[in-house]
């Protein structure tokens, strides 16, 4: 079931936090319990074959755990056993989503390619099952690694389907979760409630009214371009620009709402999002989007290739990447080829698709290009001062351009589409506005062409949809700012006093005004439940 959905805010949580308080009571053991039960109704509610998908799985992951913990508790152990139960546990976990998630893209590869004519085939994809692959080998690596050394059934159940972040995360390790469990209290606690309470109506404001909102106005336009029309610069670059806000506060809602949930019954999840568009580079733009994944990515895929790559080099005699002047080889070879494994990787988990893939590679580019920035071109522009004054505002429009780019290839449904809007955002589908408004232009009407398709008064409400929108979220404080007197996330501090922000005043506290104003933005929520609505990361 959604978040944002009646039968999960009226009868569900309800539900859930009610029986997890009345069983704390009595012990921590039944409460817990009662939370993975809750996990599980949450997870087969859409569709009850998904547990029976997910299970088996699940258990099988358990049993690999038990035994790598077996190997690590026996101090003569091969360690060559050990990697191979790794190994086995990770091909595993990858064989599975590559069944469920991409069996029908790989035949479609193949009758590209080769000229094959596989049938392709309608295989049921689980909820979720991306983020619980990548938790489950993130889980088995810290076993092999000892950073994980004792886990019971109950407590490994509990850290794979703890339904807050079950579907799309974040991405959480063990080590980090389940000390805060085995220390709950399961009774009511005022201020967490407070907290997990707004940022959950917080987080279901920005999905149900903000993301949704835009959403009616973006869909229709690569809905048109996917039937192969040619799309003008203006809409062009309004599907480009909505799109990543409606995907920016539809993912932004539901970390929101994770951590909201989460906090309900004590527990702080990690932080996820930090106002990407803010970012001033790419770079910075990803330990700000989807941090937990960036985290898993870098982690466990771009460090030990690194780490492998530079080992071989070394025994070679060849330098590495460290020091000030890195090598053209060592910068290609250590830091170009690990970025585009590693982003394609991130691509191919996003979608099965080409265009995924596309988008994955794009950013891995993006990343190269802001590397050899940093790398190379202080040797040349020496003058740091005048570097920094004059890149500072052009990083974050170059980024907040590549980024919106790159979302036409995520969002679109079909190659078409994004071959149509792509050349819509360069002027090749011409630079047309409503008669209505080429109309009032006098001078400047022999630059635009008018034209009777584009209506004028969506023209200006999908104009003022994605300025409001952009306002958020490049100039006000996010949720984690506002709320970081009562750590919202793991982590997640309040500013320094020595630089307070000119919006401090906007800092929620558990007040009269603050209650009066999440009423407000509940009443605009219950007013829009209801409508067709889907959570964009839900699908991953």
């Amino acid at each position: 079931m959604l978040f944002n959905s009646y039968e999960f805010i009226f009868a569900f949580l309800p539900a859930v936090l009610a029986g997890f308080f009345l069983l704390g009571q009595r012990s921590r053991s039944l409460a817990l319990g009662w939370i993975i039960a809750a996990s599980l109704v949450f997870y087969a509610w859409w569709r009850p074959l998904n547990v029976l998908i997910i299970a088996p799985s699940i258990l099988v992951n358990y049993v690999l755990a038990r035994w790598l913990l077996r190997l690590a508790a026996d101090e003569g152990r091969s360690p060559v056993a050990a990697r191979l139960v790794l190994a086995l546990g990770i091909a595993f976990n990858v064989a599975f989503l590559g069944y469920f998630k991409y069996v029908d893209f790989l035949l479609t590869v193949a009758n590209d390619l080769v000229g094959t004519r596989f049938v392709l085939t309608q295989v049921i994809l689980p909820l979720g099952i991306s983020f619980i692959t990548f938790q489950k080998i993130a889980f088995l690596v810290d076993v092999h690694g000892r950073r994980v050394t004792s886990f019971t059934l109950r407590d490994y159940g509990l850290f794979v389907l703890f339904f807050p972040q079950l579907i799309a995360g974040p991405i959480v390790h063990y080590r980090e979760m389940m000390p805060q469990f085995h220390q709950v209290s399961c009774r009511p606690d005022r201020e967490n409630l407070a907290v997990g309470l707004a940022l959950f109506v917080f987080g279901l404001f920005k999905k149900v009214v903000l993301a949704d909102g835009i959403a009616e106005h973006v869909s229709p336009v690569y809905d048109f371009a996917a039937g192969g029309h040619p799309v003008s610069f203006f809409p062009a670059w309004f599907a480009a620009v909505g799109f990543t806000l409606q995907i920016y506060f539809d993912f932004s809602g539901y970390t929101d709402m994770a951590l909201g949930l989460a906090r309900l019954i004590g527990i702080k999840l990690p932080a996820n999002f930090n106002s990407p568009l803010k970012s001033g580079n790419i770079i910075e733009f990803w330990l700000r989007w989807h941090m937990t994944l960036t985290r898993f990515l870098t982690a466990y895929l771009y460090n030990p290739l690194v780490l492998w790559l530079t080992r071989r080099r070394m025994a070679r005699g060849l330098p590495g990447i460290g020091g000030r002047n890195p090598s053209a080889g060592a910068f290609f070879q250590l830091l170009v080829l690990p970025t585009l494994v590693t982003m394609f990787v991130s691509g191919v988990w996003h979608g099965a698709g080409y265009l995924f893939i596309l988008w994955g590679l794009l950013h891995g580019v993006y990343l190269c290009v802001n590397h050899a920035w940093r790398f190379f071109v202080p040797r040349i522009w020496t003058d740091k001062d005048a570097r920094e004054r004059i890149m500072g505002p052009a990083g974050f429009a170059l980024t907040f351009l590549a980024v919106a780019v790159a979302m036409v290839l995520f969002r679109s449904p079909n190659v078409t589409a994004a071959k149509e809007l792509l050349e819509g955002m360069i002027g090749l589908g011409g630079i047309n506005l409503p008669r209505s408004i080429h109309a009032h232009l006098g001078p400047l009407a022999g630059v635009f062409s008018p034209s009777a398709q584009l209506s004028g008064r969506e023209f200006a409400i999908s104009g003022a949809w994605a300025a409001v929108l952009l306002l958020g979220a490049l100039v006000l404080p996010n949720t984690l700012e506002l709320m970081a007197r009562f750590e919202p996330a793991l982590g997640v501090r309040p500013r320094p006093a020595a630089s307070p922000s000119p919006l401090r005043f906007l800092d929620w506290t558990p007040t009269v005004p603050w209650a009066v104003a999440l009423s407000f933005l509940v009443v605009s929520v219950v007013m829009r439940l209801g409508g067709k609505s889907e959570f964009l990361y839900w699908q991953f």
